[in-house]
Parts: C-alpha cells; sequence; structure tokens
C-alpha cells in the first residue's frame, strides 16, 4: 500500500468525482471534509449531500446514496456511511493509518505541506517598527507571529515575500532627530528645557556619540557616517535613521527574522508616488475641499466619515502614504497582502481600503488582508515588568532574548491568538519543566533522539519497518495526530493563524510522553523494536518540521 499523507485532500478529490457524476452542473461546489467530534462518526465527514439538496430539490440521504455509489474506490477507505439527515462518514483503514510512519520517513522536512497556495504570491508586512528606537516586545509579537504566519503560508504552497516598512518620515522622525540633536549639544532629558515629545532613553546618548565620533553606519541598505556638526539637523536625521535601523536590523537577526523587501516612506514622497496617488483620487471623484483641507470621501466605501487627506498646512495625513505604498504593492503582482500590525492600527484598515477602492485600479474590495496584535505584558518573579534601562520606556525585544533565549520568546509571542492579550512570563519561559510548553516540545524531540541514539541502528532500517503491529491505544492516538498535521497547516495559513501549530505541537508532544512513559522501544522482538522506532522516529520528524515552522530549533539532547 502506497503512503497517503494528506487524507482529508485524497478524500476531497474523490467526493469531487463522484460530484461530476451525480451532479456535472454543481461541479465547484465547495467539498468540505472534516473530522467529526466523535470517534464513533467516523474519521472524517462530507457535508456535500447537505448542500447540494437545495438545488438538486432532492432529499439529502438520496444525495448522499448516489455520491456514496459514484465514490472512486480508494484503497485507504474502510467504509463509507449515511447518518442524520444526510452526513456521509468515511472510515479510514488501520494498514492506512499506520502506512503515514513511512509517509512521514520518507517525506522528511516536506511532510504537512500542502499547495493551497498553488505558487500565488503574497505579500506579508510585519514589525514595519518606526526607526526611533529598540525594538518593543509589542514588535517582538508582530515579528514571531509575522516570521512564523509567513512559514506557513509557504508550507501551504503560497510564493511568500517578506518586507518591512520604514515609517522614515514625519513628526516622529523629527522628535527623534531632534532628541538627538539637543544630546549631541549636551543637553539631557533632565533638563527643563528637554522637549515634552523627546525620547528619553540611554539609546539616544549612544545615537549623539557615534553621530559625533564620526562613525560609519550600515544598515540594511543604505550607509552614512555621522559628521559631528551639531547644527546640520538635516545630517543628525540621516544618520539616527540609518543608525537605529542598524540596531533594529541587529535584533531582528538576533530573533531569526529576515525579509526580503525594506521599503521607505520618505521613497514614497523622493519617487512622487504619493503627489501620483493624490492625483488619481483628485480624479476619481472622490475628493473635495473644505476648510482648506482636501478630504477623502471614505464615507462612500463603507467608513463612518469622512477622512482629511491634505491638511491646511499642506502635509498629508498619514494614511495618504499608506494607500500610495499599497497601491505600489499592487503593482508588484502581488494578489494577496497581509499586514501583520499592532491592535492600536485597526482605524487605518477602512480608510487605506477605502482610498485604494476610490482609485479605482481593479483592486478586489477587503483587499489587504490584516492581523491586528494584542499587547503583551512582560511578568517577572510574579510582577509586571515595564521598562529597559536601555530603552527607558519600555521592554525591548533583546530583553527577552537575553533573558530566556531566542526559542522561547518566540515560542511564547507566536503561541496565542494574535487578538488575545498575552502574559509573557519570564521565569515560566525559563523554567525545565512540563509547565514550559516549549521545552515540554523539545523535550519530546530530545527523548526520541536519545532511544534513536541508544538503539545506534541504520535508519533505512526503519522504512522497511512491519507497521501493521502498532495497534495499542498510545500508537493509534500517535498515529491520528501525525495525520491531522497538514490540515493543521491548511487551517493555519487559511485562517491567518500560525499559533494553531503551536497548539498542535503541544498536543503531539503529550501524545508521545504518554506513550514514552508506557512504552519500552528497545525490546528484544526485532519486529516490535522496529515498529515502534519507526513511529517515534515519524513523531520525531513531525515536530521537527512544525518546530521549524515556529522558528524554534529541535534539540537532541537537552
Amino acid at each position: 500500500m502506497s503512503a497517503f499523507l494528506n487524507f482529508k485532500s485524497h478524500l476531497a478529490e474523490l467526493f469531487n468525482q463522484a460530484l461530476s457524476a451525480v451532479a456535472p452542473d454543481q461541479v465547484g461546489a465547495t467539498v468540505l471534509i472534516e473530522r467529526p467530534k466523535q470517534a464513533s462518526h467516523g474519521d472524517y465527514a462530507c457535508n456535500l449531500a447537505m448542500q447540494l439538496a437545495k438545488p438538486l430539490r432532492k432529499s439529502p440521504r438520496d444525495i448522499a446514496n448516489a455520491l456514496i455509489a459514484a465514490l472512486p474506490k480508494s484503497e485507504v477507505i474502510e467504509k463509507v456511511e449515511i447518518a442524520g439527515a444526510g452526513f456521509i462518514n468515511v472510515f479510514i483503514t488501520t494498514a492506512a493509518k499506520q502506512e503515514i510512519v513511512r509517509g512521514v520517513l520518507q517525506a522528511g522536512a516536506g511532510y504537512g505541506h500542502v499547495h493551497v497556495g498553488q505558487g500565488r504570491k503574497v505579500g506579508v508586512e510585519f514589525v514595519s517598527a518606526n526607526p526611533t528606537g529598540p525594538l518593543h516586545v509589542g514588535h517582538g509579537r508582530g515579528a514571531a507571529v509575522g516570521d512564523c504566519l509567513c512559514n506557513v503560508l509557504h508550507a501551504a504552497g503560497w510564493n511568500v515575500t517578506r518586507e518591512f516598512y520604514y515609517n522614515d518620515a514625519g513628526a516622529q522622525i523629527d522628535n527623534l532627530t531632534l532628541s538627538v540633536q539637543l544630546r549631541c549639544k549636551g543637553v539631557t532629558p533632565d533638563d527643563p528645557s528637554w522637549p515634552e515629545s523627546g525620547y528619553r532613553g540611554d539609546y539616544i546618548l549612544d545615537v549623539a556619540r557615534a553621530y559625533m565620533a564620526k562613525e560609519s553606519v550600515v544598515s540594511d541598505d543604505q550607509s552614512t557616517v555621522g559628521k559631528g556638526d551639531v547644527n546640520d539637523a538635516e545630517a543628525i536625521r540621516h544618520f539616527a535613521v540609518a543608525y537605529l535601523r542598524r540596531e533594529q536590523d541587529l535584533d531582528l537577526r538576533a530573533f531569526q527574522v529576515e525579509f526580503d523587501v525594506f521599503s521607505l516612506e520618505s521613497a514614497l514622497y523622493t519617487e512622487g508616488k504619493v503627489e501620483e496617488t493624490v492625483k488619481n483620487l483628485i480624479a476619481s471623484g472622490h475628493t473635495y475641499e473644505q476648510d482648506a483641507a482636501l478630504w477623502l470621501r471614505t464615507t462612500d466605501f463603507g467608513d463612518d466619515k469622512d477622512r482629511v487627506m491634505r491638511k491646511s498646512d499642506g502635509g498629508f495625513t498619514y494614511f495618504v502614504p499608506d494607500v500610495a505604498y499599497h497601491l505600489d504593492k499592487w503593482r508588484r503582482g502581488f494578489e494577496r497582502v497581509i499586514n501583520e500590525q499592532g491592535s492600536d492600527h485597526h482605524s487605518t484598515i477602512t480608510r487605506v481600503r477605502a482610498g485604494l477602492q476610490a482609485l479605482d485600479a481593479g483592486i478586489p474590495q477587503g483587499w489587504p488582508d490584516y492581523v491586528l496584535h494584542q499587547m503583551v505584558t512582560v511578568l517577572k518573579n510574579g510582577e509586571e515588568v515595564k521598562i529597559s534601562k536601555r530603552a527607558g520606556s519600555y521592554v525591548t525585544l533583546r530583553d527577552l532574548i537575553d533573558e530566556v533565549g531566542c526559542d522561547a520568546t518566540r515560542y511564547f509571542l507566536a503561541a496565542r491568538h494574535p487578538d488575545s492579550q498575552l502574559v509573557f512570563d519570564i521565569d515560566l519561559a525559563k523554567s525545565q519543566s512540563n509547565d514550559n510548553p516549549v521545552y515540554y516540545i523539545q523535550y519530546a524531540h530530545a527523548r526520541i533522539s536519545t532511544v534513536l541514539l541508544q538503539w545506534a541502528g541504520e535508519r533505512n532500517a526503519l522504512l522497511a519497518a512491519d507497521v501493521s503491529v502498532l495497534d495499542s491505544e498510545y500508537e493509534t492516538a500517535l498515529l491520528q495526530r501525525m495525520i491531522d498535521f497538514p490540515q493543521v497547516i491548511e487551517t493555519a495559513a487559511e485562517d491567518l493563524a500560525p499559533h494553531l501549530v503551536a497548539f498542535y505541537l503541544k498536543e503531539l508532544a503529550a501524545d508521545f510522553h504518554s506513550y514514552y512513559n508506557a512504552s519500552r522501544f528497545l525490546v528484544d522482538d526485532e519486529k516490535i523494536k522496529l515498529a515502534r522506532l519507526a513511529l517515534i522516529a515519524a513523531v520525531a520528524q513531525v515536530l521537527k518540521n512544525g518546530l521549524a515552522l515556529l522558528g524554534v530549533s529541535a534539540p537532541e539532547k537537552m
């Protein structure tokens, strides 16, 4: 029997073939294959007969009988039953489930990958921090969620581009420039003349010292040299942005996050893209002048009120360059764009989408997609940690990495739904106990590696193992859990929910630890030994594949 790596996809294809025979005019209807909540209802259930009842004007049970009769033969199906009003329940053969062990071992790092993306282009923008200081834990959550989402989309068959958008223009950059300039002149944040909106962290002094020392700074795509002239605000601005971009680059590398594209807000102005976008919006007829300002009639596209585009002083509001930036993404050929941002950006969604619709550039409604994450609270010794000595007003991402390591930081920041508030417990993240989920998962992989090292046999021998003896309660649970992995990736990609991978890994680890505590692996019976070793080697592969999606290592010893 050949090893099926994705039962759900296989069954969906079979039901599509049955649909084309039973109701050719309904081909294209969504064939939904789901897991029943009760094991007695089979391994998978299909509600296609219920969907077709109205268009075909027949009872669901009659349609279900016709679909089952037209269902192509498959060596993985044991039986098919009709339940209730017309649900079709499918039972998978034990042999097919057992064969997943060989399938995982053969597929290796590719196990779990699906092809729903079909190589289509998707641009994922995340982190996109203003270059005004070190990355804080909120940026870290965005980095973890965004990077894991990219990994999941890639595993689901999308052609992924990772993008970082720098807001290197506007009032915050003006505040940064003034803050660095004052430190260059010897003014400290304790001075009464220090501006209310000035930045007070120690890193501002670091920037000032580097500028005065005429240091050379190279960031991801630009370089600059400090001039040491305290009166040249433009030189200070350019140097400070480059310096802090470099610092953010270093933080992201320590977090094992890389980007394919860096975009600058300032470039949208210098390249005329903001001006072009404004002209096109005016030409679209969706703008008007009022109170010496230019307004966009966003209420035409679902907003609760119209929005100012160009203020009375001639400056543009912040969403205008955002519209220009997303128009540029559309022109770059991204069928899909996803923005991972903090929840405080919620108000921009309607405005940006409205601006893109007003351009009448063929951009579909609801484009781009957004994933918004909530704030992070950091606890240590049971108390909230609010500041970093270096940043002065918040906990930095580097603080967390230095304290608990990259693996734990990435896992904890990505392991909950982005829309839920997150409490990052430093003590839990550092603990070597089953209460620490990342330790619990990594320990499962390390345990398996230790057993296989003790065995010291040839790994290829596991491919020939007789998996038919894997029939205990623990073994069946592990087989079923591994079978679910491709579906977890598909769902995580569809729902933009990479935390589902973290949930899955914790459940797989729990199944393995239960098996480990109840079983022996290096037994005298060669057939049973090889089968059990093949099973846990497959489990280790799935753990490793899942951890890789989260950007977390799979240690062989702990």
